[in-house]
C-alpha cells in the first residue's frame, strides 16, 4: 500500500516543481549521480562534503572525489566538520533549495533533512529493506546473493528506514567482486535518481513504507570482519574474497605477515586430507589452499609491505611451500 504523508502531498500536488537541488556526498559512487544531475539541468544549488582529509606520506590534505567534481563545475562546496553546526544550519536554509538529494554521505540530522519542503532523497545501493547500513555492496557478495540493486527514498529519523520511492534491481555474476559491482551501481544509481527527480517533478512517484520484518543489515567493514577464516567451505571463502575485493580486501597470516587475497576460484567437491588454511597444491599461476570443505585456488595478492600482484609473480620472489599453514 502506498503510504504518504498528508504534507508532502500537498509540497509535491499542483505544478510542475522547478527543482534547486542542494547535493551532499562524498567517493566515487557519488560522481556518477552528481554529473546525472547536472547533465539533466538541474540547478544545483551547493555540494556538501567531508573536510578535506591528510592523505600520503606527506599527509597532503585531499578533497573527497565529489568536492573535485563539483569545483569542475563552479559549484559552491560546504564542508562542515559537524553537521549539526548553526551556521552550517543557516546557510543550508539561505540556499532556499526544494530538494536535498544524498549519495554516500554521512548520517543526516533531523535539523538538516527537514529543511527542504520536498524532502531529501538518498540513493542506497540495494535492494530496501534488505541490507540496510553502510556496506550494501559487500555484504551482498559476501552473503553469495545473485541479485540486489539500488533504491531512491526519502531520508528519516532512522537509518535507510524512510519511504522507498523507486527501485531498480542488477544481477551479481557468479565471479563478480564488489568493486565491479560498485561501478556498475553507480551508474544505476544514477540513472535511477534522474528517473526519480523526473517522477517527484510530475507528482508521479510517492514513498512506500519498508516492511521492517524483512530487513536485514550491511554493518561497515572492520579490519577484524576482513581476516579469513578457512574454517568454511570453499563456496563461502570465495563469496568473502570477491565481498571484500578490491577494497579493503580479505587477508590472512603467513610467516607473521599479512597476505591479502584479491582474486580466487573454488573448488567445491573436493575432499582434501589438509587442515584447513593448508596450502595443498602449488602452480605457476596459483597456490591452492584448503577449506573446511572443498579448496580455493589464489591467483592475485598483496603481501605486507609489498604491491599488489599475481601469484606467479608473488611465486618469483617468496617460494611457498605445500603444507605451509595460512592463519
Amino acid at each position: 500500500m502506498t503510504v504518504i504523508s498528508l504534507p508532502l502531498c500537498n509540497r509535491l500536488a499542483g505544478k510542475k516543481v522547478n527543482m534547486k537541488i542542494v547535493f551532499m556526498g562524498t567517493p566515487e559512487f557519488a560522481v556518477a549521480s552528481l554529473k546525472k544531475i547536472l547533465q539533466s539541468g538541474q540547478q544545483i544549488a551547493a555540494v556538501v562534503t567531508i573536510p578535506d582529509k591528510p592523505k600520503g606520506r606527506g599527509q597532503t590534505l585531499q578533497p573527497s572525489a565529489v568536492k573535485i567534481e563539483a569545483l569542475k563545475h563552479n559549484i559552491p562546496v560546504l564542508q562542515p566538520a559537524n553537521l549539526q553546526d548553526n551556521d552550517f544550519i543557516a546557510r543550508l536554509k539561505l540556499l532556499d533549495a526544494q530538494l536535498f538529494v544524498v549519495v554516500a554521505f554521512r548520517i543526516l540530522p533531523k535539523d538538516v533533512f527537514t529543511i527542504p519542503p520536498m524532502g531529501t532523497v538518498n540513493v542506497h545501493a540495494s535492494l530496501l529493506p534488505k541490507y540496510r547500513g553502510a556496506a550494501p555492496i559487500n555484504w551482498a557478495i559476501i552473503n553469495g546473493e545473485s541479485e540486489t540493486g539500488v533504491t531512491t527514498m526519502l531520508i528519516d529519523e532512522k537509518v535507510d528506514t524512510g519511504g522507498i520511492l523507486l527501485q531498480r534491481s542488477v544481477s551479481i555474476t557468479p565471479e563478480m567482486n564488489a568493486g565491479q559491482l560498485h561501478d556498475l551501481l553507480a551508474v544505476e544509481g544514477a540513472e535511477l535518481l534522474l528517473e526519480t527527480l523526473h517522477k517527484l517533478q510530475n507528482n508521479a512517484v510517492f514513498p512506500e513504507s519498508q516492511s521492517d520484518a524483512s530487513a536485514t543489515k550491511a554493518p561497515k567493514i572492520t579490519k577484524e570482519i576482513c581476516h579469513l577464516n578457512f574454517n568454511k567451505n570453499a563456496l563461502q571463502i570465495h563469496n568473502f574474497i570477491r565481498g571484500l575485493s578490491p577494497y579493503p580486501a580479505s587477508f590472512c597470516i603467513i610467516d607473521n605477515k599479512i597476505l591479502k587475497i584479491f582474486k580466487a576460484n573454488y573448488i567445491q567437491d573436493l575432499n582434501l586430507p589438509s587442515q584447513p588454511g593448508t596450502i595443498s597444491h602449488i602452480n605457476e599461476d596459483y597456490f591452492q589452499v584448503a577449506c573446511a570443505s572443498g579448496a580455493i585456488n589464489v591467483f592475485e595478492v598483496q603481501l605486507e609491505g609489498k604491491r599488489r600482484m599475481s601469484v606467479s609473480d608473488f611465486l618469483n620472489g617468496y617460494p611457498l611451500k605445500t603444507g605451509i599453514m595460512l592463519s
